[in-house]
């Protein structure tokens, strides 16, 4: 269902805002949920001698470093399908290579410390390299910073990401990209190649107001790095997966690897993280996971707040507009001002396992208080006092009188039911410390 009118209205003036304010001669902004957009707003034009030609919905974009998130996403299907690991070395797939001990994770999180560009002066030439260029090149490249010491941005690693992509699936990158996710998901309009409705690139100076136009020109190698063109329909798409991704394309446990921080790349005000693949933008208490992209003549940014699967979109025709990210999150976040999602409604359960009754209730450790409780027939912990909407610890069944934490607080580790001579439950123990039914000083127990 659209957003109401005053929404729409309020949504409109920050896409007007943006078009001004960035000089774009054609900018298309949208707001979604689920998936599915609910406003969009173009204004100017795709095309300076078609002053009538309004970008629509399906006007196709280079998206440029958006491209990362696709790359990435396959990656993560690669590895889950066993035929990489994260720790693997880049020789391990591309052999040949002199850079020791360079990792896919830490390309994927730009911690490699890798030069920013492939050899050659790509943006100085724009001479794009192809894929043998590319490979050799990389063994020529500088590793400019340590590993892991700091956040670079680097399109040339994800380029080598691209490239072993490309060389697991037995394909060209982009043909790797149409089947794992593209068809699944029925991207029709996203594609390396430009086709139908599409915008013209230009570049406004800063002392005229007369835009100049753009070279357009085929990314080759650096196209997993940055050679998508898209429209805001189908980004609406992407953001709605990356909200609730459908199995068929990557597993939801896995998008929510890629969302936890790998390193900080705002470390003055820490506002900007890097995962694995996405940024991760803090904006007014909420976290926004997507990416920008900037190429010769397109500036974009798409992100979306998984929790209530809402994603802004913008696309601008100019080289030096205003920030991406910045318009992208501020009309989403005005669109979850004005209509927020209504939270799912509280469900009886139908049942409570009998070997969880003798855990229920307060517990205390380290002289804070806990409750474990039932919903829906699996155990959980909360802290008594958290936040609201802090999400309580969720615990399987991992053997005899033992639980495995598999969401929230201390994941992964192991909950412990003790018993004393009667059989009755004398205390837990979870992430090795001890929880009893009355605060205890550390060691009153001994």
């Amino acid at each position: 269902m659209p957003f109401a009118d005053t929404t729409a209205c309020s949504l409109d003036l920050l896409a007007h805002d943006a078009q001004r304010d960035g000089r774009v001669p054609g900018l298309a902004a949208g707001v979604a949920r689920a998936g599915q957009l609910q406003w969009f707003r173009g204004i100017g034009t795709t095309d300076l001698e078609q002053p009538d030609a309004t970008p629509d919905e399906d006007t196709q974009y280079p998206v440029a470093s958006n491209s990362k998130t696709f790359t990435a996403v396959a990656v993560m299907t690669l590895r889950d399908e066993g035929r990489l690991d994260l720790d693997d070395t880049v020789d391990a797939h591309v052999p040949g290579s002199t850079h020791e001990r360079v990792t896919i994770r830490q390309l994927l999180s730009h911690t490699s410390g890798m030069q920013r560009e492939p050899v050659g002066g790509v943006f100085d030439t724009m001479v794009m390299p192809e894929r043998d260029e590319l490979v050799a090149g990389w063994s020529q490249a500088e590793r400019v910073g340590r590993p892991h010491d700091r956040w670079h941005y680097s399109n040339l690693g994800y380029s080598l990401l691209g490239e072993i992509v490309a060389r697991l699936d037995g394909c060209e990158w982009h043909e790797a990209i149409q089947r794992r996710i593209l068809d699944p998901l029925e991207m029709r309009r996203t594609s390396t190649r430009g086709s139908g409705r599409r915008a013209k690139g230009y570049y406004v100076p800063p002392f005229t107001d007369v835009p100049l136009p753009e070279p357009d020109f085929d990314a080759k190698a650096l196209d997993p790095a940055g050679g998508l063109r898209s429209t805001a329909a189908d980004l609406a798409r992407w953001g709605g997966f990356v909200a609730d991704p459908v199995e068929e394309v990557l597993s939801p446990d896995t998008m929510e690897e890629m969302c936890q921080p790998q390193t900080m790349a705002d470390p003055r005000g820490w506002t900007l993280a890097w995962g694995l693949g996405w940024i991760l933008q803090r904006h007014e208490g909420r976290t926004w996971v997507g990416h920008t992209g900037g190429w010769p003549g397109s500036v974009t940014g798409v992100f979306t707040e998984r929790e209530s699967a809402t994603t802004g979109v913008v696309l601008m025709n100019n080289t030096a507009p205003v920030s991406p990210s910045v318009a992208a999150i501020g009309m989403g976040t005005r669109a979850i001002e004005l209509e927020p999602v209504a939270p799912k409604a509280w469900v009886p359960g139908t049942s409570v396992p009998e070997q969880l009754l003798p855990l229920l209730g307060h517990w205390f450790s380290e002289g804070s208080a806990f409750v474990l409780s039932v919903r829906e027939g699996a155990l959980e912990a909360q802290a008594v006092g958290a936040p609201k909407g802090t999400p309580p610890s969720v615990f399987e069944p991992a053997g005899e009188d033992s639980y495995r934490t598999v969401s929230g607080r201390e994941r992964g580790e192991r909950l412990h039911v003790h018993r004393d001579a009667s059989g009755g439950v004398s205390h837990l123990t979870w992430a090795t410390y001890r929880f009893t039914r009355e605060p205890l000083a550390f060691g009153q127990w001994l």
